[in-house]
């Protein structure tokens, strides 16, 4: 079965209808039908640190979202660990003159680990480390 990277990207546009990418990521989503997802604990803090400042009705919203992610059979999320840390500090660090975030890097090595290419992303600092990214402009 494929397997594809979920980025905080792909469930923000999901999750929020207000976002510009909402309609195109929903349409996509539907393609997806036999694709294994995979995503990351640091994922899922880096969504819900994105809602922090929406109003409660948005942030029960998000939670429950999280939590269904948590527990589909269709999503594996990868578990945070020091190792993950660690190695996505590695990445950060090697890479001071690119404007990775951590979570991007943890990203990226735990990609590299599952040996995972594709991921659901608009973000093109992925393409610089050779992952496909599916969404571009």
């Amino acid at each position: 079965m494929r397997q594809v990277f979920a980025d905080t990207f792909y469930w923000y546009a999901l999750i929020n209808p207000r976002d510009e990418w909402h309609q195109r990521v929903k349409d996509f989503n539907r393609t997806l039908i036999n694709t294994h997802l995979v995503t990351t604990d640091e994922i899922l803090t880096e969504l819900l640190n994105f809602f922090s400042s929406y109003d409660a009705y948005m942030k029960n919203g998000v939670i429950r979202r999280v939590q269904d992610i948590l527990n589909s059979d269709r999503v594996a999320v990868i578990a945070q660990t020091r190792s993950s840390f660690v190695n996505g500090l590695t990445l950060y660090q090697n890479r001071t003159d690119k404007g990775y975030s951590l979570t991007d890097c943890i990203s990226m090595q735990t990609m590299k680990k599952l040996g995972i290419t594709e991921i659901l992303t608009h973000d093109r600092h992925f393409t610089q480390e050779g992952f496909t990214i599916l969404f571009a402009d």
